[in-house]
């Protein structure tokens, strides 16, 4: 058995609903009423970020061609879809991994089916992980059923990533630890499923073969922001901001934007104010919106910029709709 020739099949990328809510904290008047809500909301999606980022290293740590690892794997399951924070194939075995990056007491209440947090003396109940990371199981053991893979175990782990969280149960509970796992302790634990599961299941084709198409039948999700937070589109700020100084409003002139402000001249800060746009508002964008959000008055100036960014378009000369991408990820 060669195992696979690259460990990390598909990478984790920033969320694209952290980009989302960035984009908006960027565009919206720092008065703003929603602006605390929409802050909080952030810093809770960049917690849980950081914390399979945390997770991603001692992923990255384990024996090169023992497995193919797949970070952030949205899948589809009849009608529904389904997010792994991480997926680990090896021969023998398959493991799924729910990240968790909960600070506190955590009470893993399985007669209930709950999660209680303590912190501060305040209790706060959230979804049990456990029950979640097991429907996972279920929907990816049919995805492998309709795409006549054979059958495979899959273990599914909880991860705590916090290091500085307290882990609790009732006693009679006390095989929760086969499922739940602090964030130190998850090479060990790959470790000791390698040596429970030995028998090979997949050949190397079929390995790679499933990783390949994981990799391809993945979803990236998009969902407007705006409407999550009753914002209206005329309250979104439009204009160039500066890279240097973070002040909106950069001017264009003679081919490069100036900032009023701090005098900084940029060619392309134009790139992030299109970036903003494809966040809040779609791919979509005509002539006119574009001359509208980066706020300049030439059409000739936006079809020249409009066909440096864009990658296909349709309709009329007047009419024209381009396709936006993500340019900027980070």
């Amino acid at each position: 058995m060669n195992g696979v020739d690259e460990m990390i099949i598909k990478t984790r990328e920033k969320p694209l609903i952290i980009l989302q809510l960035e984009a908006l904290v960027r565009r919206l008047p720092p008065e703003h009423v929603k602006l605390p809500r929409i802050k909080e909301s952030l810093s809770k999606r960049n917690a849980g970020y950081k914390g399979e980022k945390a997770v991603d290293y001692h992923l990255e740590q384990q024996p090169e061609k023992d497995f193919a690892i797949l970070n952030d794997l949205r899948l589809q399951n009849d009608d529904y879809y389904y997010q792994l924070d991480s997926i680990l194939i090896n021969s023998s075995f398959i493991i799924t991994l729910e990240i968790k990056n909960i600070a506190g007491t955590l009470f893993f209440d399985q007669n209930f089916h709950q999660l209680i947090r303590t912190i501060d003396g305040k209790e706060t109940a959230f979804p049990d992980p456990i029950v979640q990371s097991q429907q996972h199981v279920t929907k990816l053991k049919n995805w492998l059923i309709k795409k006549q893979f054979p059958d495979i175990p899959i273990i599914p782990l909880v991860v705590i990533s916090n290091t500085n969280t307290l882990i609790r149960t009732s006693p009679e509970n006390q095989r929760l630890s086969d499922i739940v796992i602090n964030i130190n302790y998850l090479p060990f634990k790959i470790l000791q499923i390698q040596k429970l599961y030995s028998k090979q299941i997949f050949n190397d084709k079929d390995l790679k073969k499933l990783a390949r198409q994981l990799k391809k039948n993945h979803t990236e999700q998009f969902q407007p922001v705006l409407p999550r937070f009753e914002i209206n589109e005329k309250e979104v700020l439009k204009g160039v901001i500066c890279p240097a100084c973070k002040t909106l409003g950069m001017e264009r002139i003679f081919g490069s934007w100036c900032c009023p402000r701090c005098q900084t001249k940029d060619k392309d800060a134009h790139i992030l104010a299109l970036n903003d746009y494809y966040l809040l508002f779609g791919q979509d964008i005509t002539n006119k919106q574009l001359r509208e959000h980066i706020c300049i008055s030439s059409p000739t100036l936006a079809v020249r910029i409009l066909n440096s960014v864009t990658h296909s378009s349709s309709g009329s000369t007047k009419s024209k709709v381009h396709k936006l991408s993500l340019i900027v990820k980070e």
